[in-house]
């Protein structure tokens, strides 16, 4: 095939159809008429072979090949976008940008809140807007609407670039006069009542129930390799709230260790170690193709990800 021949502007159309599926939609965000989006998509079939986006009763739905093709095309589109773009180099202690930073309530309370106090010395001047995972979604990070995401991942798309921050352990937190603290075993946990945190994901949560055993997450998955479960009394989206929650005498909230380790000065609470295996958890960075080559965004990566090397280290002191 001779590239020459390519009109790169149908990449662009593809990139825009395979996030929006539908047309109309694709047409208004490209500012061209909806007929010249057709004709686009009739020429990318041609070029590709392939139907790519076929009509069915819930809308355009990808081909299998319009799936494999989408991150390639968006890392292709970012390189060019990269390319035009002019140079500059980012003036930390000048800079007043502002940074939008989607986080779980875990990361921001132990990571987000370490890189602020150094952004007071370092960078004066620059601005984080901390969103919640319920306050974004996938297709938000793509687009570089907000510039990365801090949280625990079950999966992530493709195209997008990613670094893991630290893993981290689990913890139990309890009141210093529950009597489980004293003789911390797999039957004193098991007949206490507990507090479960949701492993936040991005977009709009759901209500949960005892009965959703698949969706309870990393501490009731290992608890259920022994054939056991817990009593949960509370759900909570917040590990703050869980932990205050924590100080009444007879719950127990399971939560990681960095989250703990916040509360090893408060009196009214003792910290013990789960009377199972459970396995650790990744804290990941994850942001767009589209910010992969910018220098502030570079910086702020690099920052956050040798701040999380350093608790880590600390903590292991």
């Amino acid at each position: 095939m001779n590239l020459s021949r390519i009109d790169l502007n149908l990449l662009v159309y593809l990139d825009v159809l395979l996030r929006e599926k539908n047309v109309t939609r694709a047409s208004e965000q490209l500012g061209i008429t909806q007929p010249a989006l057709s004709n686009g998509l009739r020429r990318l079939r041609d070029l590709f072979n392939d139907p790519l986006l076929v009509r069915t009763s819930e809308g355009m739905t990808p081909t299998e090949r319009a799936l494999e093709l989408q991150p390639q095309v968006r890392n292709i589109l970012a390189s060019v976008e990269q390319a035009v773009l002019p140079v500059s180099a980012f003036n930390v202690a000048d800079s007043s940008r502002i940074f939008r930073v989607m986080a779980s309530d875990y990361a921001e309370s132990t990571l987000l809140t370490q890189l602020l106090f150094r952004l007071r010395d370092e960078a004066p001047n620059v601005t984080l807007d901390i969103l919640t995972p319920s306050d974004v979604t996938f297709q938000d990070l793509e687009q570089g609407k907000i510039d990365m995401a801090l949280n625990r991942f079950d999966r992530l798309p493709q195209s997008f670039h990613q670094a893991t921050v630290w893993r981290d352990n689990f913890s139990c937190l309890m009141s210093k006069d529950n009597p489980a603290a004293q003789h911390f075993d797999m039957d004193a946990f098991l007949a206490a009542p507990h507090i479960w945190v949701s492993k936040t994901g991005m977009g709009v949560g759901r209500g949960m129930s005892q009965r959703d055993s698949q969706r309870l997450g990393w501490v009731d998955e290992a608890l259920a390799e022994f054939g056991h479960e817990r009593q949960i009394r509370v759900f909570t989206r917040h590990y703050q709230v869980a932990a205050l929650l924590a100080r009444h005498q007879d719950l127990i909230v399971t939560l990681p260790s960095q989250m703990a380790r916040l509360y090893v000065e408060d009196t009214h609470l003792v910290e013990r170690k789960p009377p199972f295996m459970i396995i650790p958890i990744e804290l990941k960075l994850a942001w767009s193709p589209l910010l992969q080559h910018d220098p502030g965004h570079i910086w702020l990566r690099r920052r956050i990800v040798d701040i999380g090397q350093e608790i880590i280290a600390n903590s292991q002191v």
